[in-house]
């Protein structure tokens, strides 16, 4: 029999077990492409001080995972199990799955979210719990588990790919549930937490960043483009250049975007279906740099680092992007917000930071500082400066 006691056992340290949540999150955001279809969700801001890992199936199974500085509560839901409040004759929890959950914990049982209208008790049919300090994940400890079931509280598939985190499990998971190959390299990069590179969002759905899907997406997306359009300096309604350029490797460019200080955004590259093209900014000042390696990534950017400019210029956090945030300080939940609805991975401001760097780099070693098309020079500056003390 598979119970909540066999789950606790398998579980791992906190912080292990929000890392790999967060990775599934990521995950399935990338398979799938569509945030109305994803089984599992990250909310690093779901209540002050607290983050929420959530799975629903869509058939009615769910679980959360509330991390907070009092420590953690796991709740799963099995909506046929013989432990439903539904299937209880007072309409309650189970008896002994929530009696020991500690005071500093209970609360979280009674948020809207886990709770359904009608009934007076949360939607729960296992729970587990750890409080900040101690060495080990508590389950109730006098449940009687109806008889005839191998999972009677669900734990064992709700909480599966939390029990086994193996690549290999994870990989199946998403197989079966895509129905396609996933491949199993891109799942260990995601799960061993390194942040997703262009490459790797490919290799786990080709057609989530192809630029015509990507351009659709903002088209279909008024918020997306009015961001785009103002805080992130990407108007794609703004494709005349100031002055025409050409590259010293001979690449083509086409203007994508432009913004309101009157620079330019170029693709770079000929135009070949699945091959991504890196994205040169030229500003109003005879400057340039390359600043990503395709559309996904330079949109990705606009969202999450607004300040990016600041970023060539030689700022790094806590100074960058500090301004904006103040100004906006809802902005990591309409970055995170604007990411899915565009089928991008999430990002964060690091990451996005160490892309962009390591991309500006590569602009006049790899022939990208434009110049006139008469001129065999550069006739432009790299933007790229030596960090600020």
């Amino acid at each position: 029999m598979s119970t909540v006691h066999e789950t606790a056992a398998l579980l791992p340290e906190p912080a292990e077990l929000r890392s790999h949540l967060s990775a599934l999150a990521i995950l399935d955001a990338t398979i799938g492409g569509d945030p109305q279809f994803c089984c599992y969700t990250f909310d690093m801001a779901w209540g002050p001080g607290k983050e929420a890992a959530l799975m629903e199936n869509g058939s009615g199974d769910d679980f959360s995972v509330v991390f907070t500085p009092a420590g953690v509560l796991i709740r799963g839901f099995d909506h046929e199990s013989e432990m439903s409040p539904y299937g209880t004759d007072d309409e309650q929890a189970w008896p002994g799955v929530i009696d020991q959950v500690p005071a500093a914990l209970g609360p979280l049982l009674d948020e809207p979210a886990f709770c359904d209208d009608g009934i007076n008790a949360p939607r729960v049919t296992a729970c587990l719990w750890r409080e900040t300090g101690d060495t080990t994940w508590r389950t109730g400890s006098a449940i009687a588990f109806p008889p005839g079931s191998e999972d009677p509280d669900g734990s064992g598939f709700l909480f599966r790919l939390l029990a086994d985190r193996s690549p290999e499990a994870v990989q199946a998971h998403f197989e079966d549930y895509y129905e396609r190959p996933i491949p199993l390299a891109a799942v260990r990069h995601v799960l061993a937490g390194h942040p997703l590179t262009p490459a790797v969002t490919a290799a786990l759905n080709p057609a989530t960043l192809s630029d015509d899907a990507l351009l659709r997406g903002i088209a279909a997306h008024p918020e997306a483009a009015s961001y785009l359009a103002c805080d992130g300096e990407f108007d794609l309604a703004r494709t005349d250049p100031i002055e025409l350029i050409a590259l010293p490797n001979g690449l083509p460019v086409e203007a994508i975007a432009g913004c309101n200080a009157g620079g330019t955004h170029y693709l770079c590259g000929p135009d070949v279906p699945g091959g991504p093209r890196p994205v040169l900014y030229t500003d109003s000042e005879g400057r340039a740099s390359l600043i990503a390696e395709s559309l996904a990534e330079v949109v990705t950017l606009a969202i999450t680092l607004p300040s990016w400019h600041d970023a060539l210029a030689g700022f790094r956090p806590p100074a960058l992007n500090s301004d904006y945030l103040q100004d906006h300080p809802d902005h990591p939940a309409v970055r995170d917000r604007l990411l899915a609805a565009l089928g991008l991975p999430p990002a964060t401001e690091r990451d996005v930071l160490d892309r962009l760097l390591a991309t500006a780099a590569r602009t006049v070693p790899d022939g990208f500082l434009p110049h006139g098309p008469d001129e065999e020079e550069p006739s432009f500056q790299p933007m790229l400066e030596p960090m600020v003390d």
